[in-house]
């Protein structure tokens, strides 16, 4: 969403695209753990020294790798879930460096479309280009920003498979409400685009972020903005109801990732409703307003 722009210091995240880079590095590491909760292969590749250096010199930024672990796992038990019910495509928006066509135990016929910024995407290619996606994968380069330019590959994508299922990995917490309500609304105008999975941010945790490694995201123009007060309530005014939620520390307190002070939280029953001033952060899948609610 962000435009290119190159930093001044090396090592440091350039852009919004560079996080991509950050995340790949937490896939590699837990891929190194004899107990790891996900095998990506390609993670250490795609992330290259300047994904390691990202999490190494941000503030914080290798504090919380047990949240990004927790995240990659949620996200592929509720795509391998998707799947199971039918699925016929997988639609991952701002893809960034994720290898879930390549790791993945996906049907062959499976349509996996990824859409991203042009630069990205071709960096994703030169890593990944001897190794063979396990299903039919297919790249757009587009910028997610130019509303008039998505509707059409929205509509575009709607009319190849009957049941759609939608990713936003890392996405929506650098857009606005307003950016994310219109998208919301973009995406629930297509009536096969039938499930959504999102990571979502509380208020309180989006403050504490916001002083940390939030500063220099800032500085390279890729803030952190969104964080509704509403929780996941917030897409039930744009056509989208969530069907299931699981918080981060939650699940990775489940297999002892984080540091033991936070376990001990993890233990603790997570309030109901929206969690306002206190942090929390989850993975979130919605169903389309007005579709089945049988799973």
């Amino acid at each position: 969403m962000a435009e290119m722009q190159q930093a001044k210091t090396p090592g440091t995240v350039r852009n919004v695209s560079d996080t991509a880079r950050w995340a790949a590095y937490f896939r590699a590491q837990e891929t190194a753990r004899p107990d790891a909760l996900f095998r990506d292969p390609y993670a250490e590749r795609l992330a290259g020294q300047h994904g390691m250096d990202i999490a190494n010199t941000l503030p914080e930024g290798n504090k919380h790798a047990w949240a990004w672990v927790a995240r990659t796992y949620l996200f592929d038990q509720f795509i391998a879930r998707e799947l199971q019910q039918g699925a016929e495509m997988v639609v991952n928006l701002a893809a960034g460096l994720d290898a879930r066509p390549y790791r993945m135990n996906l049907p062959a016929s499976l349509q996996w479309i990824e859409v991203d910024l042009p630069e990205i995407l071709e960096y994703k290619e030169e890593v990944l280009g001897s190794d063979k996606p396990v299903c039919l994968l297919e790249r757009i380069r587009l910028d997610l920003s130019d509303s008039n330019a998505r509707r059409g590959l929205f509509a575009n994508l709607n009319q190849r498979a009957k049941k759609i299922l939608l990713l936003t990995e890392g996405l929506l917490i650098y857009l606005s409400a307003e950016e994310v309500a219109a998208l919301a609304r973009d995406l629930g105008a297509g009536e096969n685009f039938q499930r959504w999975i999102m990571d979502l941010t509380s208020p309180g945790l989006l403050k504490m972020m916001q002083r940390t490694t939030g500063k220099h995201l800032n500085e390279v123009g890729a803030p952190f903005k969104f964080a509704p007060a509403e929780g996941p309530d917030f897409f039930k005014p744009h056509g989208w109801e969530p069907a299931e939620v699981k918080g981060l520390l939650k699940v990775a307190t489940k297999f002892k990732r984080p540091p033991l002070l936070l376990r001990i939280l993890g233990h603790l029953p997570e309030k109901k409703g929206p969690a306002g001033n206190q942090p929390w952060s989850g993975v979130c899948l919605f169903r389309r307003a007005g579709t089945n609610t049988k799973k």
